[in-house]
C-alpha cells in the first residue's frame, strides 16, 4: 500500500477548533481511532449549520452520511487542543466529499485525514434529492 505524506494547513479552506477530552484517551494514553470520526462529524456539522446547509427547505430535506473513513499518521492525546480543517473535493447533484485534516494546535503537518460523504434526501422517502444552487454555492466556498 502507497504511503501518502500528511497533508498541510495550507490544503484546506475552513477550520473548526476542538478540544480534546480524557475521555477521548484509550488505554494507549492517544485518542481512541473512533473519536475522529466524531472530530470529522463535529466540523462538517458546525460548517453545515452555520452556513445554512443543514435546514435549507424546511425538515423536507436533510444530509445522511454515506462513506466516512480516516488515515492516521501521528497520535494526538488529551489535553491537545486541535483545529480540524475542512475543504470540499467534489460535488456531485445530490452530494459532497469534505476532505479533512486533523491537526494539533501549533501544527503544519496533520496527525490525520479522511473523508466524509453527505447525500441530501428527502425525508419521507430517504431518496436522493438534488442540492439548491444556494447550498452548492455555499459548499463552492471551501473547495479545492
Amino acid at each position: 500500500m502507497t504511503r501518502h505524506p500528511p497533508g498541510r494547513r495550507t490544503d484546506y479552506r475552513y477550520f473548526h477548533a476542538i478540544t480534546t477530552r480524557w475521555q477521548d484517551n484509550d488505554p494507549l494514553w492517544h485518542v481512541n481511532n473512533a473519536n475522529y470520526f466524531a472530530f470529522f462529524d463535529t466540523a462538517v456539522t458546525y460548517f453545515a449549520l452555520t452556513n445554512g446547509i443543514f435546514g435549507y427547505q424546511g425538515r423536507e430535506v436533510q444530509c445522511v452520511v454515506a462513506e466516512v473513513a480516516c488515515r492516521y499518521h501521528s497520535s494526538v492525546a488529551f489535553p491537545d487542543r486541535i483545529t480540524v480543517g475542512l475543504r470540499v473535493a467534489r460535488i456531485g447533484r445530490s452530494s459532497v466529499r469534505y476532505e479533512i485534516g486533523v491537526f494539533r494546535e501549533d501544527e503544519d503537518v496533520a496527525a490525520a485525514e479522511g473523508h466524509f460523504v453527505h447525500v441530501f434526501v428527502e425525508s419521507a422517502t430517504q431518496r436522493p434529492v438534488p442540492m439548491t444552487d444556494d447550498v452548492r454555492a455555499k459548499l463552492e466556498s471551501i473547495a479545492v
